[in-house]
């Protein structure tokens, strides 16, 4: 079992270009849509080497329904005193500053993390994340899944409490440490990805089910009751897209850029806010589809061994993939449509 202390360093030559920390991380949520909410979280901080400093658990009231109860074992009684994300956001800061995020399947926990943070009016701390399922993968581990638990397993980590913030960070710490080792003796990159703390969102109110504490007026749709039954916050008013004036110039090529009128198609969660990262898209002269069909030029996504809709159409139809951060380098330097522009893209 890990204990807050420092070990001595070990003989493994240490790359330079690695983190000088991490903070391993866990939230368990009321859900997986945008508008769902962290009910628990833990932080295992580490050195440069992954050893232990110290680890934090706090609850988190929700301030509506818990939501998988049978999950993550939280009720609303149990909930009804614990602190508003607010509350503990200065105290969940310090845990996070000056660190990589580490957590498995990391686009989820930090999408979770910079969303309550802007709903409180303020930004996460964080730069750069790095998810253990990307690593695993990275160092080739053979694993039979991308489960926790199986990651666990192949260390001879022990879950005690599968879902509860605090083991879930104890089991990724254990699990992190040894594959950072393998990967530092081995010389591989860290599959490191760039954080952009969210300045503006768009939310959906959610109803409010069960007890709960009163909390005090402030951002995001509260009351003093609780989630405002009003409309939700919104700091950017949604709004119909215009249609592509660029015709489409077809797939794009992996290592040239991309061009104007490219149909581009997203699947699953992003750091950035999805809204947001499409209507940069779109600012860049590409359209952005619903979809997916032969006609599309790209998918973006940051996990391309799910199975999503998406995703298995691109494999059948070989749409070229990129993930988030390559998609955000690709949009730095579009080239301009050939010609004037002709209506709406082909195959809209």
């Amino acid at each position: 079992m890990l204990e807050d202390r420092q070990t001595a360093p070990s003989a493994t030559p240490w790359p330079a270009a690695y983190p000088q920390g991490y903070a391993v991380v866990d939230v368990e949520t009321t859900g997986l849509a945008r508008d769902d909410r962290i009910v628990s979280a833990a932080v295992y901080r580490l050195d440069a080497r992954g050893e232990v400093e110290d680890h934090w658990y706090t609850l988190v009231n929700p301030e509506r329904d818990p939501g998988p109860v049978w999950i993550h074992g939280l009720t609303s009684d149990v909930l009804e005193g614990a602190p508003l994300f607010p509350d503990i956001a200065e105290e969940f800061a310090t845990r996070l500053e000056g660190r990589v995020l580490v957590a498995h399947n990391a686009v989820f926990d930090w999408s979770m993390i910079a969303r309550e943070y802007a709903r409180a009016r303020r930004e996460a701390p964080v730069r750069q994340r790095l998810c253990t399922i990307a690593l695993s993968k990275e160092l080739g581990l053979p694993l039979a899944n991308h489960k926790l638990e199986s990651l666990a397993a192949h260390f001879g980590v022990v879950q005690q409490r599968a879902h509860h913030a605090l083991d879930d960070a104890r089991v990724l710490a254990e699990a992190f440490r040894p594959s950072l080792h393998t990967a530092a003796r081995d010389g591989v990159r860290l599959p490191l990805l760039e954080c952009r703390p969210l300045t503006e969102w768009t939310d959906r109110a959610a109803p409010l089910i069960g007890r709960q504490s009163g909390g005090s007026g402030g951002a995001g749709g509260y009351s003093s009751g609780g989630y405002s039954s009003g409309p939700p916050a919104s700091w950017r008013p949604s709004r119909k897209r215009p249609a592509c004036p660029y015709p489409n110039p077809g797939r794009y090529e992996p290592g040239k850029q991309l061009k104007q009128g490219m149909r581009i198609a997203f699947s699953g969660d992003t750091s950035v806010e999805r809204d947001l990262l499409e209507d940069r898209a779109v600012e860049a002269g590409l359209h952005v589809a619903t979809s997916l069909s032969r006609l599309t030029s790209l998918l973006v996504t940051n996990d391309p061994e799910s199975g999503t809709s998406k995703v298995v159409k691109a494999r059948q139809f070989g749409t070229p993939v990129v993930d988030e951060a390559a998609f955000g380098q690709l949009l730095g330097n579009v080239e301009p449509a050939a010609g004037p522009s002709t209506g709406p893209a082909a195959g809209a």
